[in-house]
Formats: structure tokens, C-alpha cells, sequence
């Protein structure tokens, strides 16, 4: 289990999350979402360990600020909103980055996140020759091979991903929500901050509502997905379920079709 409680987060002067309590299990996907400014970011930098914080953030029963990097690095990928690469690596030694040290069948590892993103083509052109959205999925591909196994003999291992598919067409957005849901279903947490309501809606098994740093809801979709909720939350009226009035609705097929 990922069990946060009573967490306080300060940058500088300003209290960016303020007293929060939440609990994600392994086999689930769990979607944070809200509007920009909320402390989706900065929950997710406390749960990886990158930021210093107050009250307690357990991951497989590790407090994450007394646990060893090498020990989270084991237990956990972390895919930041960018990445930049400064040395002309290749794709195939960014994901090659990832891999835990010591791990038997390393390369084929490298092989298997490449092709789990589509890059398998891409794999010996410099990083920088790729599209922004190429790069994109060549660091999940990076992380994925870090916790390529969602479960080891330590427990689950978890993916923490800020924004995955921010820079994706819609039909990688959709690849990628598959590969959660398939990481999920083997026995692994995944933790995602993501913008998009309806890709969340499509993949989540539990959603987290943020505002100004504090949870305002928890849980199911169709628990937390409301008109009233959402409507206040992001500060502008919505409407769940509703098509539009006029012009096409365009909405990605089930995840779950997509993860078998």
C-alpha cells in the first residue's frame, strides 16, 4: 500500500500542501487530478521522496524520507512532467538508464520497453532527433524499465507519473493508458497525475480531486466525476455525460479493451 498521512508540504514560505490523508493500492490505478496550482505535482514529488515533507508517506511500508535512494529506486519509477537529456545518448541507453544494477536479462528488458512504447525502431537514433512526443514516451519506456516487473519479492513496485501524456497524440495517449492499466493488472500501484477528465474517467480506479492543496474528493469515478464537484473545483461550469450541442464528441475507446 501507498499510505499518506497528515502530509505538509512548505516551498519557501508558502504551505503548498496542507494536512493531506490518502491511501492507493497495488492492482489499481489511482488518478490525480485539479486544476494548475492545486499541489497535484508536488504530492507526487513527496510520495517519490524528492521534496522534503511533514507527517508521514509510507510506500511498501518504507517512510520514504528515512529510506535509502537505492532502496526507492527498487520500489519505485518516477516520470517527471520533462526530462531533458544533455549528452547525445541514444534511446536505447536513456530507457538502458533505468535498468536497477546487477539485473539479470537486462537487454531484453531495454527491448521490451522499447517496443511497449513503439520505439523499437528508434533505438539507436540520438534522443534529441526525436519529436517531444517521441521523447516522451522513450522516458516511460526509461522508467518502465526500472520497475519493469510490477511485482518482485520485496512487493509491488509502483509507477509515479506526472502528466504522462501531455505532449501525445490522442492515439499514444490512449497506448499509454493501456500500459498502466496493464501494469496495474499485474499486480503493480500506479499513481498518475493527469489533466485530461475523460482519459481519466477511462482508466482510473480511484480519482483524486485537488484544490489549493487539499483533497476535495476521493474515490470511484463516478464518485468523484460530478457536475457540482468539478463545476466548483476548476472554477467554471461542467457537465458530466452530457454531449455537446453541436459538432462531433470524440472519445477514446474503453482502456480496458485496449489492455487485454
Amino acid at each position: 500500500m501507498l499510505r499518506i498521512a497528515d502530509l505538509h508540504v512548505r516551498l519557501g514560505r508558502a504551505e503548498v500542501l496542507a494536512g493531506i490523508d490518502l491511501d492507493a493500492a497495488p492492482g489499481e490505478v489511482t488518478v490525480i487530478l485539479g486544476p494548475n496550482g492545486s499541489g497535484k505535482s508536488t504530492l507526487l514529488r513527496a510520495v517519490a521522496g524528492e521534496i522534503a515533507y511533514a507527517g508521514s508517506v509510507q510506500l511498501a511500508g518504507h517512510e520514504v524520507a528515512r529510506t535509502a535512494p537505492w532502496r526507492l529506486a527498487a520500489l519505485r519509477g518516477v516520470m517527471e512532467q520533462a526530462s531533458t537529456v544533455a549528452f547525445p545518448f541514444t534511446v536505447a541507453e536513456v530507457v538502458r538508464l533505468g535498468l536497477q544494477s546487477g539485473i539479470e536479462a537486462g537487454e531484453e528488458i531495454v527491448a521490451a520497453a522499447l517496443a511497449e512504447v513503439g520505439l523499437s525502431a528508434f533505438a539507436h537514433r540520438p534522443i534529441q532527433e526525436l519529436s517531444g512526443g517521441q521523447q516522451a514516451r522513450a522516458h516511460l519506456a526509461r522508467v518502465r524499465a526500472q520497475v519493469w516487473h510490477p511485482s518482485g519479492h520485496a512487493g509491488p513496485r509502483w509507477l509515479l507519473l506526472d502528466e504522462p501524456v501531455a505532449s501525445l497524440d490522442i492515439g499514444h495517449q490512449v497506448e499509454v493508458m493501456a500500459i498502466l492499466r496493464r501494469f496495474a493488472q499485474g499486480g503493480g500501484g500506479v499513481v498518475a497525475v493527469l489533466h485530461d477528465l475523460n482519459l481519466a474517467a477511462s482508466v482510473a480506479d480511484r480519482i483524486v480531486l485537488m484544490a489549493a492543496g487539499r483533497i476535495e474528493a476521493a474515490g470511484p469515478p463516478e464518485a468523484v466525476l460530478r457536475d457540482d464537484l468539478l463545476s466548483r473545483v476548476y472554477g467554471c461550469p461542467l457537465r458530466v455525460g452530457v454531449a455537446p450541442a453541436r459538432g462531433p464528441w470524440v472519445l477514446p475507446p474503453p482502456i480496458e479493451a485496449l489492455s487485454a
